[in-house]
């Protein structure tokens, strides 16, 4: 009863946030969104999404810290599923480097998915931010996370894939920043493996991810959904 209580008394926030949207933004934006923690990092600042594999590698974990170091570095709120593999790691990366993390999942706000990310999750809603746009007792199917993807696609400057295969979800994530103008990072180990997906992504806007520009690109991320009006 009182996580009900408080998601409602929360969607007034997002309300005020829809507003501030353009009409595209609105237009693949969930019309309510459920969630838990700090607002604010969905207005301020700059949001970069870093997403790949469940079943990661050694290397896909050292490039997925070594990116979510950097986005923390320079000031840059890390979005994440908070699936296992990439998303974990980012998450837990940021929040080891006293930088801000948000959530997006593929279930209502009081579910988990994986279980084994209970502890992360209610650390991440109640330190961070935790999102959702499912409400309780929606019933959780495969689709829900190419939606959830679009979401998180949405309020991010930027999606950054750290590493993938032919059949990863991840490919959903990269259609959707690509369909909503936000840009896309692909390391280039995903293109080394031949993955159709990431290749035909690179003809419509997308850039590779090198040793020796990902500090440069990561840096230069615009600040393209940041809802708060800077004055210079």
């Amino acid at each position: 009863m009182f996580i009900q209580t408080l998601i409602l008394m929360q969607i007034g926030s997002f309300n005020d946030y829809y507003d501030k949207l353009t009409t595209i933004e609105k237009k693949n934006s969930p019309k309510e969104i459920f969630y838990k923690g700090d607002f604010s990092l969905l207005e301020n600042g700059r949001r970069v999404a870093v997403v790949g594999s469940r079943k990661v590698s050694d290397l896909g974990v050292r490039r997925a810290r070594k990116i979510a170091k950097l986005l923390v570095q320079n000031d840059i709120t890390v979005v994440s599923g908070l699936a296992e593999g990439i998303d974990t790691i980012a998450h837990k990366t940021a929040i080891e480097a006293q930088g801000q993390t948000i959530g997006v999942i593929g279930t209502p706000i009081d579910k988990y998915f994986p279980a084994e990310n209970k502890q992360l999750q209610d650390f991440i809603a109640e330190n961070h931010l935790l999102i959702s746009q499912f409400p309780e007792n929606y019933p959780v199917t495969p689709k829900s996370f190419p939606i959830r993807n679009r979401t998180m696609a949405l309020i991010s400057d930027a999606t950054i894939i750290v590493e993938a295969s032919e059949k990863s979800g991840t490919k959903h994530q990269g259609w959707e920043a690509l369909r909503l103008g936000r840009q896309l990072l692909i390391m280039e180990n995903v293109l080394n493996q031949k993955v159709s997906w990431a290749e035909e992504m690179l003809s419509y806007g997308a850039q590779v991810l090198t040793n020796d520009n990902f500090e440069f690109l990561i840096e230069s991320i615009p600040f393209l959904t940041t809802k708060k009006e800077y004055v210079f």
